[in-house]
């Protein structure tokens, strides 16, 4: 079982004179710079001129090109998109890094795969929140957090452990609580579970079941809210309480058909796809799949965007959305 870290087991006065060079300032980049500078810590933000730029230097940080602040700083978190990381730290960050820096993500996935080959000289650290940037940010400002992962990849000055450590604290991640993993890990079971679950097997199941309710002469409108609408119902309940709190919140007739029909559209078939997926991921094809995606303008990725926008369960839902917003 994974063992959790809390504030006591963490201490910022090691960060202290310390400078943190945060690489973006999207989503997770502003979110995780203001927490830690709401900590106490020395933040600066290392961009590119682009509006990402304007809004940090808006919230008041000083803001410069990328190769600067990693030459400025002792710990270099980059938060930037997976697709862009490895081009902007051979060409920005790597030149500019010292004996005992620290080499900081959220996602494991560029070093996992290999893409960045940091140096020997320099520890390699993750903090991975488990929640979106708006909710690192606002749990920190209400005076908890957002519970989240840590990892130490490469242990080079013999406290990355409790650098990060401190770090996670900085983003408020102890008040919550952290769990300790791998890089190799947090990859392999954040790939998986986007791809099978969370955002892959739940759109297509959606559409799956939509479809199937339309093609046999049921009103789309209905369709969507069976299909569609009343997910985010249950997945709070399973949120809030687990699977089985959420079958006691459902009607018996709910349960008893979820229960014994679950498992004929999670056949044994559909696990061992599961298992194949997982195998893509731990043998590098989907990684390598994923690059040359990108390094080929993403034809695929662009062609499956248009194609979806076009649905009809996305037609439909953009009407009745309209329904639940007060006039």
């Amino acid at each position: 079982m994974a063992r959790i870290y809390y504030d006591n087991d963490a201490d910022l006065e090691i960060l202290k004179g310390k400078t943190i060079a945060v690489i973006g300032f999207g989503n997770q980049g502003a979110a995780q710079a203001q927490n830690m500078r709401d900590s106490g810590l020395n933040v600066i933000i290392g961009s590119i001129k682009d509006r990402s730029w304007d809004n940090a230097g808006e919230k008041g940080f000083d803001v410069m090109p990328i190769e600067e602040a990693a030459e400025k700083a002792e710990i270099v978190h980059i938060l930037i998109p997976d697709e862009i990381q490895a081009d902007v730290y051979k060409e920005k960050i790597d030149k500019n890094l010292t004996e005992g820096n620290a080499l900081m993500f959220s996602h494991g996935f560029n070093i996992r795969f290999k893409c960045i080959k940091p140096p020997e000289f320099v520890d390699v650290i993750m903090v991975a929140p488990k929640g979106p940037g708006i909710l690192v940010r606002q749990t920190f400002l209400d005076g908890f957090g957002t519970p989240a992962l840590i990892a130490v990849e490469q242990d080079y000055t013999e406290k990355a452990k409790e650098t990060v450590l401190a770090l996670a604290k900085a983003v408020g991640a102890t008040r919550a609580g952290v769990l300790e993993t791998t890089f190799t890990e947090e990859t392999e079971t954040d790939l998986f579970g986007e791809q099978v679950d969370l955002c892959g097997g739940v759109t297509e199941l959606i559409k799956a079941s939509f479809d199937t309710l339309v093609e046999n002469g049921y009103q789309p409108e209905l369709a969507y809210f069976e299909t569609l609408h009343e997910l985010k119902l249950i997945t709070d309940l399973i949120q809030a309480g687990g699977l089985e709190y959420m079958w006691t919140c459902v009607s018996n007739t709910a349960e008893y058909g979820g229960r014994t029909r679950g498992k004929k559209i999670i056949t044994p078939e559909i696990r061992e796809n599961m298992k194949k997926i997982l195998k893509d991921i731990q043998t590098d094809k989907f990684a390598r799949e994923w690059i040359d995606e990108y390094k080929s303008g993403l034809p695929n990725l662009s062609r499956m965007r248009k194609e979806d926008k076009e649905l009809l369960v996305e037609e439909v839902g953009a009407k009745l959305r309209k329904m639940f917003v007060k006039k």
